[in-house]
């Protein structure tokens, strides 16, 4: 579909609401930001900026990683890879040097989905470009950070993310605010493609304000023997959250991992899922998720679809009510179109027994301590075929995550 065809589509979808999840008034915030100036090297970040892109796995020294991108509102500061074989710039930036592009654009996701694709397309503000050419295989992660420095901004970015044949991609990926930032509103459009024999890890760590809004919007395209697995770790306030990442397995024995670590605090509303289209022989597909709120609303959704014989799923989702406020809603479904399927959900709401406090408490703890380790031990989720480098990073952020709830 051509560039012209794309901005007409979402000019008719202006005005198109998401079908799930709360409503936004997207004149309510600002598309002016200031220009601010690129950098050589990371490192001649602010040490305030340092201190926050931390906090979501995003490293200045660029130690243990394989290339790097920092986008400031609306602006660029930093791409650069460490390795060859990758390739690391902002999307509009590959789109002006790669005439190709054009056929990946709005391909993963549709343009014209609601209101918020829509404003991506028209008003974009740059987003990055993340590829792995053939056989390129990288030890260390790339890491990209979306940042935002003004109060009650719309940044709307669209990100480009391919694993060419026989490729190896590991991505973190922080989305975050200044200290001073308190309202704004990120748009977050992320494409993926994995071709054949090509593996891509993908973990975003979210640590936003407490009335910023957030709708990402993603899709991936898994070929023949490619692995997709994504995580999701959002552990600090948020206004709201709305998104519902679909991933298609196209190829055969395409495999799709979706891992997610929520937790809301009070005046917190997210409503967070992943749906796979199993529509080749031999796909897999497993989706987890652990929920905890603390006064906030979650809503939890999986969707598997399988189209084709030989394909198997699994999807569980487990939420734990810490608050006598708030709200945990459970929704699995399973969607079976032929015969010769293996499909399963598990889903569980609940409170910490007190049996398992008291256990604790007889072994040494006081009650702070044991309800602390029966958090982290339910937050723990078995993440297969991750780096350890991706390991440590969300296991940092979930456990200083629940650590500064539980100050609050």
């Amino acid at each position: 579909m051509s560039a012209v065809d794309n901005r007409e589509r979402a000019k008719k979808a202006q005005n198109k609401l998401s079908a799930i999840g709360p409503d936004i008034d997207l004149n309510t915030y600002s598309a002016q930001a200031k220009e601010h100036g690129k950098v050589q090297k990371l490192k001649e970040l602010s040490d305030e900026v340092k201190e926050k892109s931390i906090s979501v796995g995003i490293d200045a020294e660029e130690a243990c990683r394989s290339g790097s991108f920092f986008q400031m509102d609306h602006s660029v500061l930093f791409s650069s890879a460490c390795q060859s074989g990758l390739e690391v710039m902002s999307s509009t930036e590959a789109l002006e040097k790669y005439d190709w592009l054009s056929d990946y654009w709005w391909k993963a996701v549709k343009v014209d989905t609601d209101k918020y694709t829509a404003a991506a397309e028209l008003h974009q503000n740059h987003g990055y470009f993340l590829r792995a050419l053939p056989g390129a295989k990288v030890e260390f992660p790339l890491q990209a950070c979306l940042y935002m420095t003004r109060e009650g901004l719309a940044q709307k970015v669209h990100n480009i993310i391919i694993a060419e044949e026989g490729s190896e991609l590991h991505i973190i990926t922080g989305c975050t605010t200044a200290p001073a930032v308190r309202t704004g509103l990120h748009i977050g459009i992320s494409e993926f493609y994995i071709k054949k024999n090509a593996h891509v890890t993908f973990t975003m760590i979210h640590n936003w304000a407490e009335n910023v809004e957030v709708r990402p919007r993603t899709g991936a395209i898994i070929e023949e023997n490619g692995v997709f697995l994504s995580n999701y770790v959002c552990m600090k306030p948020v206004k709201t959250l709305q998104m519902y990442p679909t991933a298609y397995c196209v190829g055969e024995n395409a495999t799709v991992r979706f891992n997610t670590i929520l937790s809301a605090v009070e005046g917190s509303h997210m409503d967070v899922g992943s749906r796979v289209f199993l529509s080749a022989k031999g796909s897999r597909a497993e989706l987890a998720a652990r929920a905890i709120t603390r006064g906030g609303d979650i809503v939890t959704r999986g969707h598997l679809i399988g189209e084709v014989p030989g394909i198997k799923a699994h999807l569980e989702c487990r939420g734990l009510i810490l608050s006598e406020k708030g709200s945990i809603h459970a929704i699995p479904e399973l969607e079976g179109k032929v015969n010769n399927i293996d499909m399963s959900h598990e889903a569980a709401v609940g409170k910490i027994a007190e049996e398992e406090i008291q256990y604790l408490m007889a072994r040494g703890l006081n009650n702070e301590e044991a309800t602390s380790a029966i958090i982290r031990g339910f937050l723990d989720v078995e993440i297969k075929g991750l780096p350890e480098h991706l390991k440590r990073e969300i296991k940092k952020a979930v456990e200083t995550g629940e650590r500064e709830e539980r100050l609050m």
